[in-house]
């Protein structure tokens, strides 16, 4: 089989990077920016709902960079430059941007805020979009200008946009209704639920920015960017009344859009600005969720004699609790994915030894495994698929011209996830692929007992993803290890496979609830070498009562049912309890997934599972 060619559906593997354009793309930027009368400007990663994922039409700092990754900002100055990307993308960075041009400093121990301290000088001018900066970032970004003698200026358009001649058209795609019976509430009670937060906060509207808080609270979904089924759009919710949806309709079929006219009022996203005037100019006391909302959409409220109440996103709360139906069908989109995904093990343990496997052909056959469900919306996001040196590239992006071949003797990381109508699945396994050194073994056993640890917790009610995100490292801790990213993200309902605000993470402030599902993915990431992480998903629930105990616990319900690799596992690393839940979690695979796989696929699986 070796090779396997099958197009995937869903996944390009073509190399979306170009070092070289740093150097013609800055100057371009510098032109206009001199035409302007401005000395700097900032261009994110970001668009206009601060989203993660983002349509080509506002690929901005990849234009100008090279660089590809979710999250980052470059600053630029008449004669010096820097790009800025967190430690998911320390190693990408430097292999997909010029770092002549754009020198690569750490999102977090080395911000953009200190940067400009340090470069900007007394009378300058520096830039940005009103847009592409929230209200909190730009709060203080005007401190340091001040600070330095200089001046932050808010521009209505983008300076980029005038030298960016080949930019792609804004998407269109269309939108769809989502069913109640996989929503589990309509869109009215919602509205009303929303509504009645609203009065509550003292405020008469909000503004929505977020797609899938949008998506989530008018129950449609949408094809505007990859692997997220987002409509982008921009809502405005008032304590009483139809909220206003703005939205391009050309994506709504007349059917969708007699759907969302009983709902709200439907207008161009030309006229959100107008909107907003209109409520500021009615006295309004409008709620904006300052770290997403663009200083734009504050300013045109308050420009119009509106008044701010600053408060956070009133439907993420609401989006990220599942209702019952929610749950249970995350619950069976996960039964489903790892039937495809034991498939997937069984026909990587026949080809992956022969050597003559690599990064695409496995992540192309793991996809075609999930299409042969007959349900599969989309993947949930690109697949990372890390060969030896690639696997330590926390979010790998595979092309051809990176590809590698998955060599034998080193562990293969992959990293994937699915799209169902009633679910949102993602799920890491690392895969032994020949022998597998000591080293190996014992670092893969360490991120195994965090991640049990993580999965067995208990916790009282109002306990952050903070408190519980050393349990994940204390093992890697003890030998003088780390991993660079958090442990563990929200997942929506068919929506963001990165759902916010809950997140297990040491920057995880928000307390965890039942009906939150949150992954459980620590990691380790020898540089150069290879790549572990081992995640799955988990519901927030209300545990059992433990005997003695004084107050009510929350826990874990592991909703993925893949196997762990036994053949990276050193089980002298292990504790009994460790040991035992690996064997329930093991014959809870074996019980589930078992039946729903062929008969080769189930003798793999019972070799697979067996006990330690």
């Amino acid at each position: 089989m070796g090779k396997l060619r099958f197009r995937p559906m869903f996944q390009s593997f073509d190399d979306l990077s170009d070092p070289s354009c740093g150097a013609p793309h800055a100057a371009l930027l510098r032109a206009e920016l001199k035409h302007r009368g401005l000395d700097g400007f900032l261009i994110p990663r970001a668009d206009a709902h601060q989203g993660e994922y983002v349509p080509p039409h506002d690929c901005r700092l990849q234009w100008l960079t090279g660089f590809t990754g979710s999250a980052g900002v470059a600053a630029i100055l008449g004669d010096e430059a820097a790009i800025f990307v967190d430690g998911r993308y320390t190693i990408q960075v430097c292999e997909q941007v010029d770092m002549e041009v754009f020198p690569a400093q750490h999102l977090v121990t080395e911000p953009v805020t200190d940067w400009l301290a340090a470069h900007l000088k007394p009378g300058q001018k520096l830039g940005i979009d009103a847009m592409l900066h929230t209200v909190r970032e730009v709060r203080r970004l005007k401190e340091i200008c001040s600070e330095a003698g200089a001046e932050l200026v808010t521009l209505g358009d983008n300076p980029l946009d005038s030298v960016w001649e080949d930019r792609p058209e804004p998407p269109l795609g269309q939108v769809s209704l989502y069913p109640e019976t996989v929503a589990g509430k309509s869109a009215n009670d919602k509205i009303a639920e929303i509504q009645k937060a609203l009065t509550k906060n003292k405020a008469d509207a909000c503004v929505l920015t977020q797609p899938d808080s949008i998506a989530w609270l008018l129950n449609i979904r949408g094809s505007d960017v990859s692997h997220t089924p987002l409509p982008l759009s921009f809502a405005t919710v008032p304590s009483e009344g139809k909220p206003s949806l703005y939205i391009d309709g050309r994506k709504l079929s007349n059917s969708v859009r007699d759907a969302l006219e009983s709902l709200t009022a439907v207008a161009e996203p030309a006229e959100f600005t107008s909107g907003l005037k209109a409520l500021g100019a009615a006295g309004a006391k409008v709620q904006i969720d300052p770290a997403l909302a663009g200083i734009g959409i504050a300013d045109a409220i308050t420009g119009a004699g509106g008044t701010l109440v600053e408060a956070q996103d009133p439907v993420l709360l609401p989006k990220a609790i599942k209702n019952e139906v929610e749950l249970e069908g995350a619950r069976a989109a996960h039964i489903r994915d790892a039937a495809a995904y034991v498939n997937f093990l069984c026909w990587f343990d026949e080809e992956a030894p022969k050597g003559e496997l690599d990064e695409i052909g496995a992540a192309e056959k793991l996809e075609e495994f999930r299409v042969a469900t007959g349900v599969l919306k989309d993947i949930s996001f690109d697949t990372i698929s890390g060969a030896g040196p690639n696997g330590a590239i926390c979010h790998y992006r595979v092309s051809r011209q990176s590809n590698l071949p998955i060599p034998v003797g080193k562990p293969f990381l992959i990293d994937s996830g699915a799209q169902y109508e009633d679910g949102t699945t993602d799920i890491t396994r690392t895969l032994a692929v020949g022998e597998m050194s000591a080293e190996m073994r014992k670092h893969y056993t360490l991120v195994l007992k965090g991640h049990i640890a993580i999965s067995t917790a208990r916790f009282p009610a109002g306990t952050t993803g903070a408190q519980l995100d050393t349990l994940a490292r204390i093992d890697l801790w003890k030998a003088g290890l780390d991993f660079d990213h958090g442990t563990g993200h929200g997942v929506g309902a068919y929506l963001s496979v990165h759902e916010g605000p809950q997140r297990i993470a040491k920057t995880g402030t928000v307390p965890l609830k039942p009906g939150m599902i949150l992954s459980n993915e620590p990691g380790y990431y020898p540089a150069g070498e290879y790549g572990i992480r081992l995640e799955n998903l988990e519901i927030v629930t209300e545990a059992r009562d433990i005997a003695g105990g004084e107050r009510p616990m929350l826990g874990f319900e592991t909703i993925t049912l893949v196997p762990f690799d036994l053949r990276l596992i050193e089980t002298g690393l292990l504790t009994h309890s460790e040991r035992a839940w690996l064997n329930r979690y093991h014959e809870r695979v074996r019980a589930e997934i078992g039946p729903l796989v062929g008969a080769q696929q189930r003798i793999w699986l019972e070799k697979a599972t067996r006990e330690v």
